[in-house]
């Protein structure tokens, strides 16, 4: 298991005024005829829509004074209005019909002389060229106008042509280069007096500095432009300015100042009526909100851009939004929706002719392809890509492209090639300064070396990658280089350095978890498991049991706490709730510097980003320290052992089953941990995880059907496959409970249906079985109460008794508790208020709630409760707040309800996140369902739980007697409640 590092490129959305035009104004004859005259008016009605920025209105008048001038012979303000046709064209995108005006206009200009006008209409055709993203052609075009502006004298044109050859240089990532040429057009703007000019130029400096990182300096001077765009009534440049300051504070993670200058920025856009630079800066916006993980936000800032870059007919600024869009439905795992637009998109980019877009796209698409495996599609798109890349001179993007082509060779076990391409895109990004990328080059070097057996090789690439990755602040890459790096050492025996490295590797991804949002959580953890399958397998290889199971617990309390923080959960210290708040901003704010600084490397930035990133670890430490209550959200080094194991009741076994099977390099196989007071013991067997994910698959749908009877089989293949290794082990402990900790594809299994095929009896009929959602010093802390308190229900039973959200055998249900159990109390129909319940609560050890709730993704929409909700009369209850419910003391809270027990989310948190959330509001155990039961079943199963419980049995004795009762009926009647937490 070697990890391959790809990209994705994003068009960019910077808005700044690269490009600066100065046309002439017309000139005429001493003596003008009445066609001159009607001629020299229209043409004044045209500039004057041009300078307005009304292209769309000025182009028909441009042309209907085109076909007066050459009636006339007049080749010099034809020249002049071609100009201004291939200006106006430009502004709209359209790159090949601004191109064919210009092209006209120039020989006309030579044949009269006029060097003035040619040098325009030179600077105009390299501005083409610049905006369709080939710079070498833009150059060459503007090293042809310098010399004319410089023999007229034209030192505006001069200063012009100076700030256009730096952006450039500054478009090729040659920084200094461009920063010469905007301090050579700087002082020729001041001594004309152009304020206008100077406040681009230093616009423009700002925009370096700010690529280089340095960008209290790019601050510095975009201030200095800020006044002068406002001096000069330049609103429009105003706009770009506080566009491009919003820029640097999104680049710096401060995401609210961004928007602020942003919203400045829109609000000036709309007042002068730029479209097109609204549409710019609704991009912008979209980027903001990607940064800070709201997707859907970003999708509808996007979504307002895109009418506006139609209706101004940018055609070009219409494909970069709609790749925009694209990338955002690549980042959400939609790939489908992600090629549509980027599909979009394609067509054009061609039609305007910006092949540097074309090449962005393509190269997009491949990589939505290698996403989904399609490899020889994804190459198809990278090898489209590549040509288009090296024509425009964009390096750095035909460096990510043979670094993807690399890696779909690596997939395809096509080694060689695989290093061919890697090592041809190493030069380019050390060239460009892509440090970045030249670490995940160097990467993927060391893995294909690896995977070829050139150890050594292998390893003095890995060695390179690494301190790299860490300069430039790239913790994934870093980490997948650690596993990588680790396995290796593995491989050759060298074991602490082997678990040094993983261990290293999987600390550094267990801290950028507490960062992730909901959408590219998912994507992260296919990336990153197969590191802790490595480590995990290879412990155990060693014998190292406690060491292996540690972590196996720290990873099953990090998903925990992933569904903790996804939904928000609360903490009733109001004080710890604020610091984690505040934590919570400063992550999101490193996160987002994290990725800029892999953008936009500069020193200066890197030592920034290690003291903010510093400051944020030790004050999550500190938090820990402060707040113990909440230690365990902020946990990326395993709890100690022995603390763990002294938690477990004497008569308790624990068994965990993982499997071990997504890691590459490493024998596919069920681990099966168990666990007491004293010790940790593993049996490891081999194991076809298609054919096991198949079996389970199968067999869970056989419980939801109780008319489908072929479950019996499949029930014995599964306990011979998950009990039958541990059975003597078990058996020789001799517990009065097992406790299962069921994680991913298990947190949906109710073990107690597993029939041993030798004795003719489930799991349920030699154990009482309970869940535990992970092993914690507090959640199995001694509860002596429980034996000494006679069981007090309080109990709410059909708050919303109408249409569909009616259960009327939930009243039914409370009611029996309450004749069963004396000291209760009833609360149904509208008597089930959050109110009620807030106020009841603290008098009973047992909480009984026969109402709907919904723990999925998404809403119910059936039964119109929000999602992570409880049903109240008077109220739906989101469970984030569980704290404020005052639940301390609750020995057990029931959920019996038609959805609680849904799945959570594609990981398999399953319903143990849910139990999580409740234990850390206090309570020491959660029954719920596995699926929905008919309410007969519910009820005699609930009704025989409480006799037992009044009778003295254990909350895991209990609900044991209880199934038994119902052990000839299908499963489906009598496994889907579980008790997750202390079954005592």
């Amino acid at each position: 298991m070697q990890k391959i590092l790809t990209s994705v490129l994003a068009v960019c959305v910077y808005l700044t005024p690269l490009t600066v035009m100065l046309i002439a104004q017309p000139s005429w004859g001493e003596t003008e005829t009445p066609q001159a005259q009607t001629a020299k008016k229209l043409l004044q009605q045209a500039i004057q829509k041009g300078e307005q920025q009304e292209y769309q209105q000025a182009i028909p008048i441009f042309q209907q004074v085109l076909v007066m001038l050459r009636e006339q012979k007049d080749q010099k303000n034809e020249a002049l209005i071609l100009v201004w046709l291939g200006f106006c064209y430009n502004a709209l995108g359209e790159k090949e019909k601004a191109l064919s005006y210009y092209n006209q206009a120039l020989p006309l200009y030579r044949a009269v002389g006029d060097r003035s006008g040619e040098a325009i209409t030179l600077t105009g055709i390299g501005a083409v060229y610049d905006a369709l993203g080939e710079k070498q052609q833009a150059l060459s075009f503007y090293n042809q106008a310098l010399p004319l502006r410089r023999a007229v004298g034209d030192r505006a044109g001069v200063a012009v042509t100076l700030n256009n050859i730096g952006a450039v240089y500054d478009a090729l990532g040659e920084k200094e280069k461009a920063l010469s040429f905007y301090n050579q057009a700087l002082p020729l703007y001041r001594a004309v007096g152009d304020r206008s000019g100077e406040a681009t130029t230093l616009n423009n400096i700002g925009a370096v500095y700010s690529a280089l990182g340095e960008k209290e300096k790019a601050l510095s001077f975009y201030n200095q432009a800020l006044p002068l765009r406002r001096a000069v009534g330049n609103r429009s440049g105003e706009a770009t300015t506080l566009n491009n300051i919003g820029r640097v504070y999104s680049d710096l993670g401060e995401q609210q100042q961004a928007l602020s200058f942003y919203n400045q920025a829109l609000s000036l856009r709309r007042a002068v009526g730029d479209r097109s630079g609204e549409a710019v800066t609704l991009d912008n916006i979209s980027s903001v909100y990607w940064a800070l993980g709201e997707q859907q936000k970003a999708l509808s800032f996007y979504n307002q851009a895109l009418p506006l870059r139609r209706a101004v007919g940018d055609r070009s600024g219409e494909a970069t939004t709609l790749t925009g869009i694209g990338a955002v439905y690549d980042a959400l795992g939609e790939k489908e929706k992600a090629l549509s637009f980027y599909n979009q998109a394609l067509p054009l980019f061609r039609a305007v002719g910006n092949r540097s877009g074309e090449a962005i796209t393509l190269n997009n698409i491949g990589f939505v392809y290698w996403a989904l495996r399609d490899q020889q599609k994804a190459l198809s798109f990278y090898n489209q890509a590549l040509p288009l890349f090296r024509a425009v001179g964009n390096r750095s993007g035909e460096a990510t492209t043979l670094t993807s082509i690399g890696a779909v060779y690596d997939a395809l076990e096509e080694k060689e090639k695989a290093l061919s391409f890697y090592n041809q895109a190493l030069p380019l990004f050390r060239a460009v300064g892509n440090r970045s990328g030249e670490a995940t080059t160097l990467n993927n070097i060391g893995a294909a070396y690896d995977a070829l057996g050139e150890k050594e090789k292998a390893l003095s690439f890995y060695n390179q990658a690494l301190p790299i990755l860490l300069a430039v602040g790239d913790h994934s890459g870093e980490a997948n280089t650690l596993a990588n790096r680790g396995i290796l050492f593995q491989n050759t025996n060298r074991l602490t350095e082997a678990i040094n490295d993983l261990e290293k590797s999987l600390q550094i991804n267990l801290e950028l978890r507490q960062g992730l949002q909901q959408e590219n959580r998912q994507k992260f953890l296919q990336q990153n498991d197969g590191s802790a399958t490595a480590l995990v397998s290879f412990l155990i290889e060693q014998k190292k049991y406690d060491q292996a199971f540690a972590w196996v617990n720290l990873f099953s309390t990090s998903d925990l706490a992933d569904y903790n923080r996804l939904i928000n959960a609360k903490v009733a210290n109001s004080a710890a709730q604020q610091t984690i708040d505040k934590w919570n901003q400063k992550n999101q704010q490193l996160e987002s510097q994290r990725q800029q600084l892999q953008n936009n490397f500069s020193t200066d930035f890197a030592q920034k980003f290690r003291q903010l990133e510093t400051q944020i670890y030790q004050e999550a430490t500190d938090i820990s320290r402060q707040f113990p209550e909440v230690a365990e959200l902020f946990e990326t080094t395993p709890a100690d052992i022995d603390k763990l194991k002294s938690s477990i009741p004497a008569d308790t076994v624990i068994i965990q089953p993982v499997l071990l099977t997504n890691a590459g390099s490493i024998p596919k196989s069920l681990a099966i941990f168990i666990l007491t007071k004293n010790k940790v013991t593993v049996i490891k067997t081999l194991i076809n995880p298609d054919e096991f994910n198949q079996l389970l698959t199968q067999y869970l749908e056989q419980l939801e059907d109780d008319s489908d009877f072929g479950f019996a089989e499949n029930s014995t293949k599964l306990y011979d496959i998950l009990i039958r290794p541990v059975e003597a082990e078990i058996q020789k402990l001799q517990p009065k409970q097992l406790s299962i900790i069921a994680t991913g594809k298990f947190s949906y299994l109710p073990f107690e249906t597993l029939r041993d095929s030798k004795t003719d009896k489930y799991l349920i009929q030699k154990y009482p079985v309970n869940y535990l959602s992970r092993i914690s010093t507090s959640s199995l802390s001694s509860s002596k109460e429980i034996t000494s308190q006679a069981p007090k229900v309080l109990a709410f039973g059909n708050p919303v008794p109408r249409e569909s959200q009616n259960l009327p055998g939930a009243e039914t249900e409370v009611n029996e508790i309450k004749k069963l159990l004396p000291g209760s109390e009833v609360y149904p129909g509208n008597k089930a208020t959050l109110a009620n319940f807030k106020n009841q609560v603290f008098r009973f050890n047992f909480v009984h709630l026969a109402t709907h709730g919904c723990f999925q993704n998404a809403d119910c929409t059936t039964i119109n409760l929000k999602n992570n909700s409880l049903l109240f009369a008077d109220a739906q209850f989101n469970i984030a707040d569980a704290a404020f419910l005052g639940l301390k003391g609750t020995q057990l809270l029931t959920l019996s309800a038609c959805q609680t027990a849904k799945k959570i989310d594609d990981k398999g948190i399953g319903i143990a996140g849910v139990a999580y959330i409740f234990e850390r509001a206090g309570a020491k155990a959660v029954m719920a369902s596995l699926w929905a039961v008919e309410d007969e079943s519910t009820q005699k199963l609930m009704i025989d739980f409480y006799t037992n419980l009044q009778q003295g049995k254990s909350k895991g004795e209990a609900l044991q007697k209880a199934k038994l009762k119902q052990i000839e009926r299908h499963p489906f009647y009598w496994s889907p409640f579980v008790i997750i937490g202390d079954a005592r």
